[in-house]
């Protein structure tokens, strides 16, 4: 539908519009660059009704972008977290926006330092595909909290939900505000060009490189939220049905097409049977067959979906045993693109879903002996976006928080530190650089301006050459130690 809808004539006339609208939002931001507290929170409350009275075109156009996805997925992961998110940020903008005291020494009195949060200015956002409501309304809520002008490019993926955004956004702001973007990757690769104060892109790895080396050319800042290959530790001694529950909704919402999804499980070489029929069980009862399951999302398109059935064939050539939850009209699911929950154990590195990001509902499994063997095979690997731990012993918990790096953890769950909203959400390394959310997305999309305030008197003039007095003296005894 995209390839049909973005034409190439299409594609240039957004071009154009994106130079056009960059040039009127600085100029808007030079006539206007610092908002007021309730000036930002009257646009948050624009924007929240917004959604809230289109809730039901986002989600039929969603499953429209999809070829099906669950309505509850959709409101659930994009909506919910996305309303959330204004809630949290409306009530704490003020605070938010408080000078913050610093302490100024001795040698400098009498004055005063603190620090002011200024819009940065024109911030852009560029979104995937997986979540486009809450990655492109999320992080423009934050910048919107810190008073800047926002311009949104939406993946070529979507065009459905992308209409019902550009609608969205329009019915709230002029374009000298918030304006969003469709059209193909030229469109993309160009948006990534303009001069921002701040970019922000969630994505792929590879995407993120070319992203950041298009900023750059600008010197633009950036925040990229990547992905990576996020494991899930079940250690030996927990229940296995306890532990499966606490991580398995996080890899089947949306079909496993989540940046901070389990990507493989690190379990106990002697319970990878049991981990294999739990599983198996608690996907069965979640879902009663995939075909025709309003519950259960389909892959987003034809590509994505032939490119797991590769990956598929491939673990199963090399040597991966291949556990599937079988539905019986298995011909639907292939025109619906639904894959039931794939468990892949006997592993190897060779095998492609063992080397990028699985994205989709196939879960690897990898064994170990040891805990420090589990803790040793993910520091041998990239630095991913999310980690998880199925633990109840306390030690446990503290070897692994304090041996292991990831953008962000959570223990006894999944997915679900990315929904809160006091908490900074982010890569590190090869899954992303810089965070946002809540009070760390006003940070990224401010200027932490310092300012020293002198009064009346001028104690510089104590210290102005010619140099050697007594003062000079006094200040080198007392302050050079």
């Amino acid at each position: 539908m995209a390839n049909n809808l973005y034409t190439p004539a299409y594609d240039l006339e957004q071009v154009a519009i994106i130079d056009k609208t960059f040039q009127i939002q600085q100029q808007a931001f030079a006539d206007s660059p610092y908002l007021s507290a309730q000036e930002r929170i009257n646009d948050l409350k624009l924007l929240k009704a917004a959604i809230l009275s289109k809730e039901k075109e986002i989600v039929l156009a969603m499953s429209e972008d999809y070829g099906f996805r669950s309505h509850d997925d959709t409101k659930i992961a994009d909506i919910l977290p996305t309303i959330m998110g204004i809630n949290y940020a409306i009530k704490r903008i003020k605070k938010w926006m408080k000078p913050s005291k610093r302490h100024v020494g001795v040698l400098f009195q009498p004055a005063k330092g603190f620090v002011m949060y200024q819009p940065l200015g024109v911030v852009g956002i560029i979104t995937p595909w997986n979540y486009p409501v809450f990655l492109a309304l999320g992080p423009l809520s934050t910048a919107l909290a810190a008073g800047n002008r926002v311009m949104i490019k939406m993946s070529e993926f979507t065009p459905a939900t992308n209409k019902v955004l550009i609608q969205l956004i329009n019915d709230c702001f002029g374009t000298d505000k918030v304006a969003v973007f469709d059209g193909g990757p030229s469109v993309s690769a160009h948006f990534s060009q303009q001069a921002y104060d701040h970019l922000l892109f969630t994505g792929s790895t590879r995407v993120g490189k070319l992203v950041m080396a298009a900023a750059a050319k600008n010197l633009t800042p950036v925040t990229l939220e990547l992905g990576g290959k996020s494991p899930t530790i079940i250690d030996d001694n927990i229940d296995m049905k306890d532990a499966v529950s606490r991580f398995i909704l996080g890899k089947t919402l949306n079909a496993g097409q989540t940046c901070v999804a389990p990507d493989y499980i690190l379990c106990p070489e002697h319970r990878i049977e049991e981990l294999e029929q739990t599983c198996i069980k608690q996907f069965k009862k979640m879902y009663s067959g995939i075909a025709n399951n309003p519950d259960y999302t389909s892959i987003i398109n034809d590509a994505q979906f032939e490119r797991l059935q590769m990956w598929l064939t491939d673990a199963k050539d090399k040597g991966a045993k291949i556990s599937v939850v079988t539905d019986t009209d298995e011909k639907l699911n292939n025109q619906q693109r639904k894959i039931p929950l794939t468990l892949v154990s006997q592993v190897s590195d060779d095998m492609l879903l063992m080397q990028d990001e699985i994205f989709g509902p196939i879960l690897a499994i990898v064994s170990y002996k040891k805990l420090s063997d589990a803790i040793e095979y993910i520091n041998a690997r990239p630095r991913p976006l999310a980690l998880y731990l199925c633990s109840h012993d306390k030690n446990v918990q503290k070897k692994v928080m304090e041996q292991t790096h990831a953008g962000g953890m959570c223990i006894n769950d999944a997915t679900l530190q990315v929904a809160q909203d006091d908490m900074p959400f982010g890569g590190i390394g090869p899954s992303g650089m810089g965070q946002y959310h809540g009070r760390e997305g006003f940070l990224t999309f401010s200027k932490a301006k310092s300012v020293l305030v002198k009064g009346k008197f001028n104690s510089s003039v104590l210290v102005f050459p010619p140099y050697g007095k007594l003062v000079h003296k006094l200040v080198y005894k007392f302050f050079l130690r």
